[in-house]
């Protein structure tokens, strides 16, 4: 691994043990190459955890921690104000978790570092369940998939981490998708400029626990964006800003019928789930008309 790390270019070695098709690895590799060296990471247990380490199992060329499942916010905030008492202001620090590390078990920190605006960069690559411990169902599992612990699909919608992150008032938030790098690497850059705490949401498709093949990884998150299932969208100074309007908005058959854990999903669950895309877009772009107030 240190050879390997040695002959790498960029801060993500070669050779890290992610599964095919996984988009954990493509963000981490973009975010990274965007935030640059004077960076230091914050990564809970679960499927990014292939990149955290103290020695030379570690797949990243930074300084970082591994700490517990449910404060990741916590740890990055102490380290930002270890950084204010020496007087550096330049060094991001950055914590990089899942759903599960943050909707659910890290909500409650996630939310007082947003309340007490602390410096630091949350990034949440979003694959919509528990996929490091076993599949199980998260507060981000959308309505009707299927998990181990939803194995009849899931009866409730997700949580939306966007409106909650908007309520606390923060300087910027940006949803983001592996579907358009571009996009991302500049809510990326625009984030590193920002004082303050700022919050991406990116949607990480995944081949494991959504049960498609490990190829279609972008076309499926390209799906996601084209049918409205996930919005592209920035949160900035109390002002809301859309991405392109999607293509086949609330029409999401053709993203849910690419993915086995939708399987159960048909009829009725698939008709509530257009209305709710719809009834979401339509509500953003209210917003957007207001200008976010």
């Amino acid at each position: 691994m240190l050879k390997m790390m040695a002959a790498s270019k960029g801060l993500v070695t070669h050779g890290v043990s992610s599964c095919q098709g996984c988009g954990i690895e493509l963000i981490i590799r973009n975010v990274l190459d965007v935030l640059g060296e004077d960076t230091v990471l914050v990564i809970p247990p679960g499927c990014a955890a292939l990149f955290s380490g103290t020695g030379p199992e570690a797949a990243v060329k930074l300084a970082g921690i591994q700490g517990n499942l449910e404060n990741s916010a916590a740890i990055a905030s102490g380290i930002a104000a270890g950084f204010r008492h020496q007087g550096n202001e330049h060094t991001t620090v950055c914590a990089f978790c899942g759903d599960g590390a943050t909707v659910d078990i890290g909500l409650q920190s996630l939310s007082g570092a947003m309340e007490r605006n602390e410096n630091i960069l949350y990034i949440c690559y979003d694959n919509e369940a528990y996929m490091n411990t076993g599949i199980q169902g998260s507060s981000s599992t959308p309505l009707g998939a299927s998990t181990t612990t939803t194995p009849a699909g899931k009866p409730v919608g997700s949580k939306d981490l966007i409106q909650i992150v908007m309520a606390h008032g923060v300087p910027y938030a940006a949803t983001a998708s592996v579907a358009d790098l571009g996009d991302l690497r500049r809510k990326v850059k625009k984030a590193k400029g920002i004082k303050g705490c700022r919050v991406l949401h990116i949607h990480c498709p995944c081949p494991t626990g959504w049960g498609y093949h490990s190829s279609k990884t972008i076309e499926l998150a390209r799906e996601g964006v084209d049918s409205g299932a996930w919005v592209l969208m920035e949160y900035e100074n109390g002002r809301v800003k859309l991405g392109r309007r999607p293509s086949k908005l609330g029409h999401a058959e053709d993203y849910m019928k690419l993915q086995k854990r939708f399987r159960t999903a048909v009829g009725e669950l698939t008709a509530q789930t257009n209305e709710r895309i719809i009834s979401r877009y339509e509500y953003l772009e209210k917003l957007e008309r207001l200008g976010g107030e």
